[in-house]
């Protein structure tokens, strides 16, 4: 009833802004079919560098032509597997009288590079810059369908704004899949404490962390790709428990395969014409929440969905994911809010099985199209290989294999979800509850302030963080310097916290994916740069972060606020091409906005 509440709520707010957006749609959906718009010219740059079949086909629009959007690069372990993709997806589509072309390739960053580093503050900002890329693929306006080849922190999300705008087409997302499991997550995260410490050097931390991430495919931590991977299924825009199935395998490859086909049949030109914009719906927005919530996804997903639903017209904001958490059981225990990692979980059940016991509390909108038709039946089987060689979904997964990984509605591992909004007179952020261990979701201590991650590290290095205290890092947010992640932190506050020190962390930047034990308020909105109290707190100024009232505060009146100055900002280098995006930090808008500059 409480979900149903809510996504009523959010249809009735998003009236006019879906209206609008529905009504763009079908000024494309009506247009004259591309044969008929564009001219010979136009045409004979389309099919130029096609073979003679296809020179003939695709301007006669003798079977559907798929554009391929492509994320692939390979220094990415989670896109290097898409290399082979685009000739899989054109066979395939040959196969069935219908051809395919790479549309066009979209900047892939990773944050594991990054992390720490200046390039991290391009980060959020290659999300939007990804959506116009995407839009820019689509321009040419000759498909009939798309398919999205991306995985990780920002590809998907700003896939999925880009290609909304031609929301009269089907999409289909089209995973990697994780690389096996290497090393356990809590063996690498005791390295990393050891090395900020000084007990190991950083050859040896090296051979550690490259003991974890080894090969090809995605991250195997429950971070921001894998959780981008789970709210696309929950979207309806890839086909069923497809999101960990590893590269190179039979199965992926058969997958990618009869992604092709379901999505053929979903074109104008198949018989079960399934445009995107009745896909990407409040209600299947409302369920990417709630297994977001089920499943303690990444925070970043707490910014990205925001501007994702935006896209198509849908207003939805963090009070709704607060309700929707505080309406969801936690049933998932994957790193960084379990020992587990995403190979674990699907094999223990995985999402079928968790959209198997939401459905069995009525916690998912069960009237929604995607991918695989409608209703989510599909969505609580997983795919399978039989013995004739043929592609198949089996019985419904309703039994965890692993009850330390997945619980059931009945007996969760929480009775609410992994996330909570917190507000005060600091602002409003949010807070991954899941990883953090109860005793230590309320704090009240005095701030110690640092404007850089550098600083901070500095400090405990001085040994000048060996007390009770709420580190803020500000001046951190998409206005200051395009919202870093600031994972670079953990190791040493994670230090701290098993030293007996009661630590919290207050920032208006942002926390990696995978951000786990120590709480930390992040996405503070108003952010220092933009008039927040961040901004006039002092060192020693008293801060209370709780989870369970949902509040983070200075216990500073407000008119010894009012008689303050304000900090300054550091100074910001354009190094890097970070002055390219002078012009993003200007027009950003705030994080519960989705910290979005388009």
């Amino acid at each position: 009833m409480k979900i149903k509440q809510i996504t009523d709520k959010i249809i009735e707010r998003s009236k006019e802004s879906r209206a609008a957006y529905l009504a763009m749609i079908d000024e494309m959906r009506n247009a004259p079919p591309a044969p008929d718009r564009l001219s010979c010219s136009n045409w004979a740059h389309v099919v130029a560098a096609e073979s003679a079949r296809d020179k003939e086909a695709i301007p006669a629009g003798q079977g559907a032509n798929i554009g391929i959007v492509t994320a692939y690069n390979d220094m990415l372990s989670a896109h290097q597997p898409f290399a082979n993709y685009p000739n899989i997806i054109k066979l395939t589509a040959r196969s069935q009288g219908a051809t395919a072309q790479v549309a066009g390739g979209v900047p892939a960053m990773c944050d594991g590079v990054t992390q720490g580093q200046p390039g991290m503050e391009l980060s959020l900002f290659s999300r939007d810059v990804i959506a116009m890329a995407t839009a820019v693929s689509l321009s040419h306006d000759v498909y009939d369908g798309v398919v999205c080849l991306g995985v990780c922190d920002k590809i998907v999300p700003g896939m999925l704004i880009g290609a909304l705008q031609f929301g009269h087409l089907p999409a289909m997302f089209v995973p990697a899949g994780p690389m096996p499991s290497g090393i356990s997550n809590k063996e690498k995260a005791l390295a990393r404490q050891k090395f900020a410490t000084g007990e190991i050097d950083k050859a040896t931390l090296l051979k550690t962390e490259s003991a974890s991430y080894h090969s090809a495919g995605t991250c195997t931590f429950y971070g921001t790709a894998n959780t981008n991977q789970t709210l696309i299924e929950a979207l309806g825009l890839q086909l069923a428990n497809t999101s960990f199935i590893n590269p190179g395998t039979e199965l992926r490859t058969e997958l990618t395969k009869a992604s092709v086909l379901r999505l053929l049949d979903q074109t104008p030109k198949g018989s079960n014409y399934t445009p995107m914009a009745e896909v990407v719906t409040e209600k299947s927005v409302v369920n990417a929440m709630v297994m977001m919530m089920a499943t303690g996804g990444s925070t970043n997903l707490t910014l990205h969905l925001i501007a994702m639903a935006a896209a198509a017209g849908i207003q939805i904001s963090w009070q709704d994911m607060n309700e929707i958490s505080r309406a969801t059981p936690l049933l998932a225990r994957v790193y960084p809010n379990g020992q587990a990692d995403v190979n674990h979980f699907e094999a223990a059940g995985g999402l079928a099985f968790v959209t198997h016991q939401l459905r069995s509390e009525g916690l998912l909108n069960e009237d929604v199209k995607n991918v695989m038709g409608e209703g989510l039946d599909a969505y609580t089987r997983k795919p399978e290989i039989d013995q004739d060689g043929k592609l198949s979904w089996g019985d419904v997964v309703s039994v965890s294999s692993d009850d330390e990984i997945l619980a059931t509605a009945k007996q969760p591992f929480a009775v609410e979800g992994g996330m909570r909004t917190v507000s005060g007179n600091l602002g409003t952020g949010v807070v991954k509850i899941s990883a953090v261990e109860e005793a230590y979701q309320v704090i009240e201590a005095p701030c110690k302030i640092f404007e850089t991650q550098e600083a901070l590290k500095d400090a405990f290095d001085a040994g000048t963080l060996a007390c009770d205290h709420v580190a803020v890092v500000r001046f951190q947010g998409p206005a200051a310097n395009g919202m870093p992640e600031l994972h670079k932190l953990t190791p040493y506050l994670g230090i701290l916290q098993d030293r007996g020190f009661k630590v919290a962390l207050v920032t208006d930047g942002r926390m990696s994916g995978a951000s786990g034990k120590v709480l930390t308020a992040m996405h503070i909105s108003p952010e220092a740069k933009q008039g927040g109290l961040l901004a006039k707190l002092v060192e020693g100024d008293v801060v209370r972060v709780n989870c369970h009232t949902g509040e983070v505060s200075a216990l500073v009146s407000g008119e010894e606020f009012a008689q303050r100055e304000v900090a300054k900002q550091p100074h910001t280098s354009n190094t890097l091409g970070r002055g390219l995006f002078a012009n993003m930090r200007a027009a950003v808008g705030t994080s519960t906005e989705g910290a979005s500059a388009i």
